[in-house]
């Protein structure tokens, strides 16, 4: 959004254009041609999980006895699965679980990574320590082992599967924080807001996160696409949401024991997982250029 305020110079007023932050970043953010590309095949993923009821030819789970391991044909775009369920619209409705896995498990885990790593880099000391080496053990263990790990102990479904994926992100989100409060914390503004008796709550989530807050969102964007991934590979062995549920994950578990007679099962499911991910990666690529004030004509 541009605005236009006019500035007394004491001859005649001046027009100073203020121009949206946000519409700014998504500006310079599409510039580039991978960006342009990743951002229009992901706003297509999120229209068809949106509007998987409308265009999908059928439910997700409405069955055609008749059509079992059909091949794709006019009837059945992308054919069917074991029990004549149309794969399609399968992929439309179980867009709406991976995306959402994703987005959850993403956010989660930088809203947590968030906090810790403010505590740690503002108040230093014993905290930061702690926080630190728990950070340390935490990262020790392989994410997907992690995972694997939680969903074993607390149960496949879908809130079990975000709380496993998000605890995997919560690490990262504290190391980039306290990196980047650290480089902040001696700064005039915030001693400033300490003379005037701000609160350290106040100064931490008032007037640091706003300055240091950019490597987070570049990072969750990047991190969306890995965690659908891994959702994925939950529901592959069986630990992620679970059947009749169509998750992408779920359906590549389902056509794994057909792949040599029906490939259409894996296939199809494999491809929407992969340009979803490259889609966000190319996303995630245009919004650090265009945070990087390196870049910033």
């Amino acid at each position: 959004m541009i605005t236009t305020q006019s500035v007394s110079t004491g001859s005649k007023p001046l027009k100073v254009e203020k121009t949206s932050l946000f519409l700014e970043t998504l500006q310079r953010m599409v510039k580039g041609p991978g960006a342009k590309v990743g951002t229009a095949l992901f706003v297509l993923i999120v229209l068809a999980s949106i509007c998987a009821p409308l265009i999908a030819p059928y439910g997700p789970n409405d069955m055609d006895l008749e059509n079992m391991y059909a091949t794709p044909s006019a009837a059945h775009l992308l054919g069917t699965d074991g029990l004549g369920r149309d794969q399609l619209s399968r992929l439309l409705y179980g867009s709406r679980y991976s995306l959402s896995l994703g987005l959850s498990a993403s956010l989660f885990g930088a809203l947590a990574g968030v906090f810790l790593g403010s505590i740690a880099g503002y108040f230093g000391g014993k905290t930061e320590t702690l926080i630190m080496r728990l950070m340390d053990i935490w990262s020790s263990l392989p994410g997907m082992l992690l995972c694997i790990l939680i969903s074993a102990t607390l149960g496949a479904g879908f809130f079990n599967t975000v709380l496993a994926l998000s605890i995997g992100e919560v690490p990262v989100g504290v190391r980039l924080i306290r990196g980047q409060i650290l480089k902040e914390r001696a700064k005039e503004y915030l001693e400033a807001a300490e003379a005037i008796n701000c609160s350290k709550f106040s100064i931490m989530f008032r007037h640091l996160l706003p300055n240091v807050v950019q490597p987070v969102l570049v990072n969750v964007t990047m991190g969306i696409g890995m965690v659908i991934t891994m959702a994925a590979a939950l529901s592959y062995i069986g630990l992620g949401v679970q059947p009749p549920t169509p998750e992408w994950g779920a359906l590549l578990s389902a056509g794994r024991l057909h792949i040599l007679n029906y490939p259409h099962l894996i296939m199809f499911p494999g491809l929407v997982i992969a340009i979803t991910v490259l889609s966000i990666n190319l996303m995630g690529d245009g919004l650090r250029d265009a945070l990087d004030p390196k870049l910033r004509s």
